[in-house]
């Protein structure tokens, strides 16, 4: 079995010291094939419905944004397809398979706020985590690893910033290392949760692009966002929720259908959020 370099230069640099660092492929995709399928989904919590009748898809090669209000499901639909909450009925298909926690290699980006950057450990470190799932209790880290590590760091470029503790890192740069922590999984599937809440706009524009360009790769990407403007502009597809899938579709069908957003946010026609859509 092959290990990480054991030395104290960390294992990133030294692939790049001895060029051993090959570039990762995605498998194949059929174009436009159904990677994320949630059929039928209701979730309670403590008793309380929380989703109910949830219907959705997201396909390989699109970004689908799923906008609604403060609870209204966002957040426990996205652990709901990662196989952290049950649902009571219903079911999670990711590529054709039924979800299970652990079995099926689902990138997630969870709000920055819930991660512990108090941790002594490095931004390449931290990466590797997001590989613990894959490698087990008894499997060490191996040079492929640490490959796809190094590739996720260079996607968001961090690549520089790979030995710095996480603690010493800006807001920006914190939500850049978790979502190299998800792409170092090399997913099908990619699920954002706000990733651009608290962010200055070149990180913003940075991660937007990155979103993009991961769903024109083949990827399947599902982000929840309150940014309105910022999802009709980058998002192929929009799901409107509350507690149900209200509405979903291309973003020119649904920019035009206020119909659809009154009923999501139950908001009148006079409401900030409808101003917002008329000034889009």
């Amino acid at each position: 079995m092959t290990e990480a370099p054991t030395t104290d230069q960390s294992p990133i640099a030294a692939m790049a010291s001895d060029g051993s660092k090959t570039k990762p492929t995605m498998p194949p995709a059929t174009a436009q094939s159904t990677a994320l399928q949630v059929r039928d989904v209701h979730v309670s919590l403590a008793g309380r419905p929380v989703l109910t009748g949830v219907n959705l898809h997201v396909s390989r090669g699109e970004l689908v944004g799923l906008i609604g209000p403060n609870g209204a499901g966002k957040t426990t639909l996205l652990r709901t397809v990662l196989g952290l909450l049950q649902p009571t009925s219903g079911q999670v298909e990711v590529e054709g398979r039924a979800v299970r926690p652990g079995r099926v290699p689902i990138g997630y980006v969870p709000q920055r706020h819930e991660f512990a950057w108090d941790f002594p450990i490095s931004v390449a470190t931290t990466v590797m985590t997001g590989l613990t799932g894959r490698l087990g209790l008894f499997r060490r880290s191996q040079i492929s690893d640490w490959e796809a590590v190094a590739d996720a760091l260079e996607r968001v470029k961090l690549a520089d910033l790979a030995d710095r503790p996480v603690g010493q890192l800006s807001g920006g740069q914190r939500q850049r290392v978790l979502v190299a922590r998800a792409l170092a999984l090399r997913p099908t599937v990619l699920l954002l949760d706000e990733p651009f809440t608290g962010l200055d706009m070149p990180t913003q524009d940075l991660l937007a692009d990155l979103f993009q360009a991961l769903a024109h790769e083949g990827r399947a990407v599902l982000m929840t966002t309150h940014d309105i403007l910022s999802a009709l502009d980058g998002c192929d597809r929009i799901a409107l929720i509350n507690r149900k899938i209200v509405a979903a579709g291309d973003t020119t069908e649904l920019s035009s259908d206020p119909q659809a957003w009154m009923d999501a946010f139950e908001v009148g026609p006079e409401s900030a959020l409808m101003r917002v859509l008329k000034a889009a």
